[in-house]
């Protein structure tokens, strides 16, 4: 896919498909086949758009109308939001430690969670479409998080997640002195019987394999990157626990307490391709306050060695 022209007008994106389209006797099927072919359209939202007469061509353009307002679905309601970066097609902001990502939907939970500030923002904005994160974090995670605003981002991205060619790269201060040996931890993880919100390596779990790069290890703790191949509930969390070396601050996997509060784990990169140009897309996410703060403090706690 590599789609180089393109325009939003109001509700409306045009394309030029060029002679693919224009040059054949049938436009409206060559227009169909098109879209499928070039822009991987799902069929489902083609066959949508085409009952709502949201297909139309215009002399060498191809008008869709992937912008039509749309429902927030989500109440909106304020908090800082820290955009990393947007499109008409995607947004990626900045989560912040201690904010759920959605509402769980109980009447007792009255967090303002992730979602609800980008339906706020959305609001604020003008920006007429419903609130859909692509991906997941931990309540306690840090770390950017992508959102697409439109149906067709949405289900070109969901594709994304289910091939995994949507790159996520963390950063994380482990327990004690890490071995340079370990370079994957490929095990499997289900739910824990004896804990409600715990996981666990089991034979009879999902697949899980998260690749560890050795940043620097110090006295005590090792700081760490990881790459997930698969995206498991507490993945990094549980296999490093499983390891030998639970995240420092992560109480529910065996680290020890700090005063950050938290599991020592953010995301520090998002790598995807734009949904509709094709375009590779890196988001850097700075270390937060208190994770800069601890892996200072662990730098100073006598030697380090690389």
């Amino acid at each position: 896919m590599s789609i180089k022209s393109w325009k939003r007008r109001g509700q409306w994106l045009e394309l030029m498909p060029g002679k693919a389209v224009t040059g054949k006797e049938d436009r409206q099927a060559a227009a169909d086949q098109w879209l499928l072919s070039e822009l991987q359209f799902p069929e489902k939202l083609l066959r949508q758009l085409k009952a709502t007469q949201g297909i139309q061509l215009a002399g060498d353009r191809l008008r869709l109308a992937l912008f039509a307002v749309q429902p927030l679905g989500v109440e909106p309601r304020w908090a800082d939001l820290n955009v990393l970066y947007e499109d008409d097609f995607c947004l990626v902001v900045h989560k912040p430690a201690g904010m759920k990502l959605h509402p769980d939907g109980t009447r007792e939970d009255q967090a303002i969670t992730l979602d609800h500030a980008v339906a706020s923002y959305y609001e604020m904005n003008g920006i007429e479409t419903s609130v859909r994160h692509v991906h997941r974090l931990d309540e306690d995670t840090t770390g950017p998080v992508l959102y697409a605003k439109n149906a067709f981002a949405l289900a070109i991205l969901d594709e994304a997640m289910r091939r995994k060619t949507i790159d996520r790269q963390y950063v994380a201060i482990a327990d004690g002195q890490v071995s340079p040996e370990l370079r994957t931890i490929d095990a499997p993880i289900g739910k824990d019987r004896h804990h409600k919100q715990r996981r666990r390596v089991s034979d009879g779990g999902q697949d899980a394999v998260t690749h560890v790069s050795i940043v620097h290890v110090w006295e005590r703790a090792t700081l760490v990157r990881l790459k997930l191949e698969t995206g498991r509930t507490h993945q990094i969390r549980v296999h490093l626990s499983y390891v030998g070396h639970p995240l420092v601050g992560d109480k529910l996997y065996g680290g020890r307490s700090d005063v950050i509060g938290r599991q020592a784990l953010h995301g520090e990169k998002l790598s995807f391709n734009h949904p509709l140009t094709g375009a590779l897309i890196e988001v850097q996410d700075p270390w937060p306050a208190d994770f800069e703060q601890l892996a200072a403090r662990e730098n100073n706690t006598r030697g380090e060695r690389t």
